[in-house]
């Protein structure tokens, strides 16, 4: 996972508990945290803002730190910890919430930046991947097997099944200009929703090789994979 909260200050972390910080855009990297004794992955990492920020990965690693990576504490997560759940991804919607999503379509949201969780009901009972924020206070969760659902309100409203056309299961996301989301996974797979993730656009990656991650950028969506990066539906 690689989370920047401001264009120079980001952090990325991985495997062995390992996080490492820049503070200059990327040009260098320390090392902050290294764990190898926890002998499980951190599957992502989230900052709200330069100091407060989030890791989760798998067994039901949830740690959080309030200085800037300094130092990293646990975290009372939803119930899925307890469940020693794989926590695959965070995101902060656009009202400001925090959500997170993980193996057996375990959801829980924050709306106090972290400090406190509490478990949603899932649309899903496998594993989710990925999720991006979908207009004032929704989300498009995706997973296994190319299972993506969309709600406009991720607290109360009601999960719509996204027909992706696909059962390549999808890894990455990322928010579109015009309020859309792309998804990637296996097989090369891209789609592409509108703004009420009602319509799906399919693109396949020039390699065909599995893909982990896409951002939008003014050249096109940046693919990322087992084939390298790529730019990918150039306008």
């Amino acid at each position: 996972g690689v989370s920047f909260p401001t264009p120079k200050k980001g952090w990325a972390a991985g495997h062995d508990g390992a996080i490492v910080h820049t503070a200059d855009g990327g040009k260098t990297w320390a090392l902050q945290n290294f764990e190898p004794d926890l002998e499980v992955p951190i599957l992502d990492i989230l900052f709200v803002d330069e100091y407060v920020g989030y890791a989760v990965g798998a067994y039901g690693l949830f740690r959080g730190t309030r200085d800037g990576g300094v130092s990293w504490e646990d975290v009372d997560a939803p119930e899925g910890r307890d469940e020693e759940l794989h926590f695959n991804a965070l995101v902060r919607l656009n009202n400001g919430d925090v959500l997170l999503v993980g193996e057996t379509g375990m959801m829980g949201i924050s709306g106090d930046l972290g400090q406190t969780w509490e478990r949603l009901e899932s649309p899903y009972e496998s594993s989710l991947f990925g999720a991006q924020p979908l207009g004032a206070a929704g989300a498009v969760v995706f997973g296994l097997r190319g299972n993506a659902f969309a709600t406009d309100d991720v607290r109360g409203g009601e999960w719509r099944k996204i027909q992706t056309g696909t059962v390549a299961s999808l890894f990455g996301g990322t928010t579109l200009p015009d309020g859309g989301v792309a998804m990637v996974g296996l097989n090369g797979t891209i789609l592409r929703t509108g703004p009420d993730a009602s319509r799906v656009s399919r693109t396949a990656a020039p390699a065909g090789k599995p893909l982990a991650a896409v951002i939008a950028t003014a050249e096109g969506l940046l693919v990322v994979g087992e084939a390298g990066a790529s730019i990918v539906n150039r306008p």
